[in-house]
């Protein structure tokens, strides 16, 4: 049985009955813009030109601490979930590269994966490494930490898995390691909160030295779970710090699920860039704590802020401003496929709002600290609707006007149903 997949002719046959009321809207928009000062191709030709690495465990379901309810047709390979990959990008258009998770995307042949990969339009993003399972065979367990762990020889362990992703990600053409550690304590008195940094750093040390030339490594940082009392990269001051001193190849990834409630991300953001140390994203949303859920689905004004530091950065052209940016997203009840589409949809948009920012009008208004009409200048950009703009980005680049609508019409979850039996999984999933 041959594998089904998303051609043109079913993109073209989902567009047709769109395009009327398209060009519509986008004429009308594009004349409100030009009124403007905006160049409408321009704006365009940016918009299409934003990318975003998919992660290849998001195809899958994700779950919670009390259980897991897998979908039809999920993935049961990394050779399968590149399929399930290229079905969102030649829907959406702006998710070309994705993001390899070790040890769930081991195989027995790399080169193979780069070529099944190639021959559907993708390419890897960053290798993320896990020492926050343990996984079956595995000698020492990381449930008191990984490369923070008390015992030396359990560092030697996560160190050396590290070290493995790195060499993984040559063979994929990678050019980033992604290290996020669960280490941390749930109790006062647990662990010896300097010592935990300090083992840290020795670790990724050891790491660092063995990234091959051209190669970055992304630190990320979370506030709090699974640790509850304490977390060893619990902010971006922790993980500036460690950046720091690690070297210029070390810099300072934000998940935009990983803070406290009403942390100021945008200003995070800013000072990263601003000492060349902001290595990029992990887009998605969150409503009580690192729920996972999909980007803007909560707070669409933060990613639309988020964003405009972003082009401000771009626009400057910041020393060192070459951010990485990747969905990172758990989908308990929806369809991963859908939700990742929805997500890079809702990233595209709040780019295309902070490119209608008028950056001159906004810097007058704060040198004469005129409060409300620099409020007014970035609240007239995230206010304006800009679906037409991006469905046209997509139109021209072979994509959908609307890519949930045409993928169900294709029927691609169905197909997949029957083209991957799956077996009955009560566990607990990952949040």
């Amino acid at each position: 049985m041959s594998e089904f997949t998303i051609d043109s002719t079913m993109i073209d046959e989902g567009n047709r009955p769109l395009l009327d009321d398209h060009r519509a809207e986008f004429d009308a928009l594009g004349s409100i813009l030009a009124r403007r000062g905006h160049d409408i191709d321009r704006l365009i030709e940016r918009i299409a030109a934003f990318t975003v690495a998919v992660p290849s465990w998001g195809v899958g379901t994700g779950g919670t601490r009390f259980g897991r309810f897998p979908g039809p047709g999920e993935p049961r390979s990394i050779f399968e979930k590149i399929d399930d990959c290229a079905a969102i990008q030649s829907l959406v258009r702006s998710t070309p590269t994705v993001s390899p998770h070790i040890p769930w995307d081991r195989c027995d042949d790399y080169p193979g994966l780069v070529e099944h990969a190639r021959a559907r339009g993708l390419s890897f993003d960053a290798v993320n490494s896990n020492t926050f399972q343990d996984q079956p065979g595995q000698e020492l367990s990381y449930k008191f930490g990984s490369l923070c762990h008390s015992d030396p020889a359990t560092r030697k362990q996560a160190i050396e898995h590290n070290i493995e992703c790195i060499g993984i990600g040559r063979k994929l053409g990678s050019k980033a390691l992604t290290v996020w550690i669960a280490d941390g304590s749930n109790f006062p008195g647990q662990q010896d909160l300097t010592g935990a940094f300090d083992r840290y750093l020795a670790s990724m040390q050891e790491i660092y030295a063995a990234l091959p030339d051209g190669w970055q490594v992304f630190l990320e940082h979370k506030f709090y779970e699974p640790a509850f009392y304490s977390t060893v990269i619990a902010d971006w001051g922790s993980s500036f710090m460690a950046a720091s001193e690690l070297g210029p190849k070390a810099k300072c990834l934000v998940d935009l699920g990983h803070h406290a409630a009403n942390v100021n991300i945008e200003q995070i953001v800013a000072r990263l860039v601003r000492f060349g140390k902001l290595a990029g994203f992990h887009f998605n949303d969150s409503k009580y704590g690192d729920d996972d859920l999909d980007a803007g689905s909560i707070n669409p004004f933060q990613l639309f802020l988020v964003f405009h530091e972003l082009v401000l950065a771009g626009e400057r052209r910041a020393d060192g401003f070459e951010p990485a940016y990747m969905i990172d997203q758990s989908h308990n009840v929806t369809d991963p496929v859908e939700s990742l589409m929805d997500s890079a949809m809702a990233i595209q948009r709040a780019h295309a709002q902070a490119l209608l920012v008028d950056r001159h009008q906004l810097g007058a208004a704060q040198d004469a600290n005129d409060t409300i009409g620099a409020r007014d200048i970035l609240m007239r950009a995230f206010r304006c609707d800009v679906s037409p703009l991006i469905a046209e980005a997509r139109l021209r680049s072979g994509g959908a006007l609307d890519p949930i609508r045409t993928f169900r019409a294709t029927g691609y979850r169905q197909k997949k149903d029957a083209e991957r039996p799956q077996q009955a999984s009560f566990g607990g999933g990952i949040v």
